[in-house]
């Protein structure tokens, strides 16, 4: 007795820190759901929280996203972690069936072993089972048809997880795998050849995250591209998108709205942070398009909310009487920027008209400001707003200086 006593004493001693590290991995687990935003796309409108449901049009029928509660008989309860897995990477339910492609296990290949074991533990011991039967799409025969899937994954599928660029840093290389992977962002801004495939999976080509027609919205590019792009904000200012929606005059609208809401705002700065630092890599234009944590801010966006929205507004539209507008502003559509590059250098004052009319002056940033930097301002100018104004370089201001 004595023995069994001292066998059991330690552990007794242990099932705390079991108990612990289960609650860890499902709360892991938990914030990885958040990340993958499971809960937009099964649950259905006044519905149980992932019970399935939602019905997704396709150019053939609806389907309905299904239940992935813990739930024996209508859910993923008896779903081993290698049933889990294959769900997640290959689309295959446990009973062998193939999974539609709305289902972004192309991005979900990506996800890593211990990312997967955390989903599964949070799926199965932290989510309420809930019975709801799963419904049949509403897809005619023959193209209800299943096995064609197996086809188009040996096209499409690209089996493999993430694996970091060596050439990269950290922080890089997390963003890179949270928007190729869970948060699965080219499912909705890249662009779809005519099997429904995404056109690239990955920033090896520049297809990816280009932008796409969705429901009839269009989801943005989030490359670089200052027109149609992310190239006007820093990395802040896209984490303040992603976190509220707002940032700078940009706002979300759509289904983004339920992105924000169900997922982006509840992620860590730090994560929304690597995620930003790796979308602004994703840009054609010059390297000064990318801001990186204490290195000099470089980006026209940032440095425009810095020293000119204050008074020229956010939307470039200045206050009549007192500042000028800067979006039509001939100075900034000029076939040379010499004279845009010149006030942003040295500054500038309306004229002294006597007593009784205020002069207005707007100081200059020459002193302040880089070469490099008062080029990436003008060269924002030049492409908001609906400005068309040529590229300056940092020598077109050294010119100038």
């Amino acid at each position: 007795m004595r023995h069994t006593a001292l066998l059991i004493a330690p552990l007794l001693a242990l099932t705390p820190l079991l108990h612990a590290a289960d609650a860890e991995q499902i709360q892991r687990g938990e914030y990885l759901a958040r990340i993958g935003d499971c809960v937009a796309c099964h649950t259905a409108p006044g519905g149980a929280s992932l019970a399935g449901g939602l019905p997704m049009e396709t150019p053939v029928g609806a389907i309905y996203t299904t239940n992935i509660t813990p739930d024996k008989d209508t859910g993923i309860g008896d779903y081993t972690l290698e049933d889990f897995t294959r769900a997640m990477r290959e689309g295959v339910a446990r009973d062998g069936h193939h999974l539609y492609p709305a289902m972004p296990y192309p991005s979900f290949a990506k996800v890593s072993d211990d990312d997967i074991a955390d989903l599964y533990a949070y799926f199965m011991h932290g989510v309420e089972p809930v019975s709801q039967p799963n419904k049949d799409a509403d897809i005619p025969w023959p193209l209800s048809m299943r096995w064609p899937l197996a086809m188009w994954k040996m096209m499409f599928l690209k089996e493999g997880v993430y694996e970091a660029d060596s050439e990269q840093d950290a922080e890089w290389n997390r963003g890179a795998y949270l928007v190729q992977g869970l948060g699965h962002c080219g499912a909705c801004h890249t662009p779809r050849g005519i099997a429904f495939q995404e056109k690239a999976l990955t920033d090896a080509d520049d297809a990816y995250l280009s932008g796409a027609t969705l429901d009839g919205w269009w989801a943005t590019s989030l490359r670089g591209d200052w027109r149609t792009g992310i190239g006007g904000l820093s990395v802040p200012a896209l984490v303040a998108l992603l976190k509220t929606g707002f940032s700078n005059q940009l706002s979300v609208s759509g289904p983004m709205d339920d992105v924000i809401t169900h997922s982006t705002t509840h992620l860590s700065d730090e994560d929304l942070t690597a995620m930003a630092v790796y979308l602004k890599s994703l840009s054609d234009q010059p390297a000064t398009q990318t801001t990186r944590v204490n290195e000099p801010v470089l980006n026209g966006g940032e440095l425009y909310s810095e020293y000119c929205a204050t008074c020229h507004r956010d939307n470039g539209a200045g206050y009549p009487g007192v500042t000028p507008a800067l979006s039509g502003n001939p100075t900034v559509l000029a076939d040379h920027s010499s004279s845009a590059i010149r006030v942003i250098l040295h500054g500038a004052r309306s004229p002294d008209t006597g007593a009784g009319n205020t002069q207005y002056g707007m100081p200059g940033y020459g002193w302040q400001l880089s070469d490099a930097q008062i080029a990436a301002l003008v060269n924002y100018l030049n492409t908001r707003w609906g400005n068309r104004g040529d590229a300056v370089s940092d020598k077109d201001v050294a010119g100038l200086r």
